[in-house]
């Protein structure tokens, strides 16, 4: 799919006092170690979280708090009209607050899957992951790494060179900012090196496209 905007963002709109209220707010719940599509909720073994570490690494809690949706389906409407996407999405998946400790980083992926999910009952049975978000709860002056990282990879693959291709989304570093864009962009967070980076991530599915 050839896009005009690749993704879409706003400045530090998220107050001070709604960060520090998630934050707060996530730290009190139980964490568990971030997974990949592949394994499930299954029990891990040693060599799978090993495995799984080289991919992802990451504690995270999943919440579905009224009023953080409140605040951010604002932005995502927004931003699917104003980058003339115009997907049509149903609903939002649970919410992920996110911990980046040191060292700690999500390599290239997608958020959305092969096929839509199976799920015959549940709600989201049938769709896909259509528009995804992300929300700086930390300012970027206050941990170092941990830089989000698009690759567009709309180029012939022998043309590839990062230091042309590969996007630093610096626009999410100031503290209450929000990007939203197409789940199946490639993305990653680099490693943290200093300090921790919380965020959200929202993901919002609705039926395949047509």
């Amino acid at each position: 799919m050839m896009l005009d905007e690749h993704f879409w963002y706003f400045d530090s709109v998220l107050t001070p006092r709604f960060c520090e209220n998630v934050i707060k707010f996530g730290l009190q719940q139980k964490e568990q170690l971030a997974r990949t599509g592949g394994y499930g909720e299954r029990k891990l073994n040693k060599k799978e979280i090993l495995n799984l570490k080289q991919k992802r690494n990451s504690d995270v809690v999943f919440l579905n708090e009224e009023w953080i949706y409140r605040e951010i389906h604002p932005y995502i409407n927004r931003a699917n009209e104003q980058a003339g996407w115009n997907f049509k999405w149903e609903h939002s998946e649970s919410i992920q607050f996110t911990k980046y400790k040191l060292n700690q980083y999500y390599d290239w992926h997608q958020d959305t899957w092969p096929k839509p999910y199976n799920h015959p009952g549940r709600r989201d049975h049938g769709m896909i992951r259509k528009l995804s978000v992300t929300c700086q709860l930390t300012d970027g002056s206050e941990y170092k790494g941990g830089e989000l990282e698009f690759d567009f990879r709309n180029y012939d693959p022998q043309m590839r060179d990062e230091t042309k291709h590969l996007r630093k989304a610096t626009e999410i570093l100031p503290r209450g900012s929000v990007i939203v864009f197409p789940s199946f962009l490639w993305h990653r967070v680099k490693p943290v090196t200093k300090g921790v980076r919380y965020s959200l991530v929202l993901w919002n599915v609705g039926y395949p496209y047509k």
